[in-house]
């Protein structure tokens, strides 16, 4: 695994050289999400699979994640059974390779791990990528219904507001917290017809969580990030950022890093909350 870094769920996080150890390992399946969704064909991992989070990851009617028959359908293309080891991996400190995570907990896959950096450290580590695509033998892949514990929907997040032992997490910059921007300066001003935030909720851009490699900072730094704000194990959690992507590494983080029992992810986030009628927000 990687180095120890006092996590409460450490088998979630692999690093390189546990990945360049499985690379042949049938057990394992590396599947690489990235925003850049053409990064994967300009080379990645031996083996690795790509997941378009756009065209792949979504429902492409309803504004969701794709369906349970439309995961199995993936999976089973990809040669991934229900007891394969899944790592992802991703571009953008792996905002979307944590999206994926999320989505394949929705569904219940047991055994899923993020490898730690992802896309930007393993390049800056100079180890080999390929522009081979691997073609896996089909399976039978089976997903349990989705999950309703780990997912904010609007109403739920409408009916936290003011709640004692509740805790909104927003995880953007700060200039979209304020209301200053819609959206990441490089990334399209979609969505919401109002900036600003959720409110009550404290502001904790989702890169504080991780290292200037991309790796994931220690257990003991993380408690301190979160606590600092008033985030604790003992409140209940909602994650939200634009469209759900950055939310889930936070997600992630708090989950599995940290341990904490009741973090949701709010996937609707504020491309939904800025554009409802009705809905107070903050500036």
């Amino acid at each position: 695994m990687s180095e120890q870094k006092g996590y409460v769920h450490p088998e979630a996080v692999v690093d390189a050289n546990w990945v360049e150890q499985h690379l042949r390992d049938p057990k394992v399946r590396l599947i690489e999400v990235d925003v850049d969704t053409k990064a994967y064909e300009q080379g990645h991992i031996t083996g690795a699979v790509g997941f378009n989070w756009q065209k792949e990851l979504q429902d492409q009617l309803v504004r969701a994640p794709l369906s349970k028959r439309n995961l199995q359908e993936l999976l089973s293309q990809a040669g991934v059974s229900n007891d394969t080891t899944i790592v992802l991996y991703g571009d953008n400190n792996n905002w979307f390779a944590t999206w994926a995570f999320w989505v394949l907990k929705l569904y219940g896959h047991q055994d899923v791990r993020i490898l730690d950096g992802g896309r930007v450290k393993w390049l800056a580590d100079k180890r080999e990528i390929t522009t081979d695509v691997p073609s896996y033998p089909r399976t039978n892949y089976q997903a349990q219904e989705p999950r309703t514990d780990i997912r904010a929907l609007r109403d739920q997040v409408l009916s936290a507001l003011g709640r004692n032992g509740v805790a909104l997490v927003d995880v953007r910059s700060p200039g979209e917290f304020s209301g200053e921007l819609l959206a990441p300066p490089n990334l399209p001003q979609e969505g919401a017809q109002r900036g600003g935030h959720i409110p009550g909720a404290a502001n904790i851009p989702w890169a504080s969580a991780v290292r200037e490699d991309g790796t994931f900072k220690s257990a003991e730094e993380l408690r301190s990030v979160y606590g600092n704000k008033g985030i604790s194990s003992d409140k209940d959690i909602i994650a939200y950022c634009r469209i759900g992507e950055r939310s889930s590494h936070t997600w992630f983080v708090l989950t599995y890093l940290l341990g904490y029992s009741n973090v949701r992810n709010y996937d609707g986030s504020w491309t939904e909350w800025g554009s409802l009628i009705g809905v107070p927000i903050e500036k």
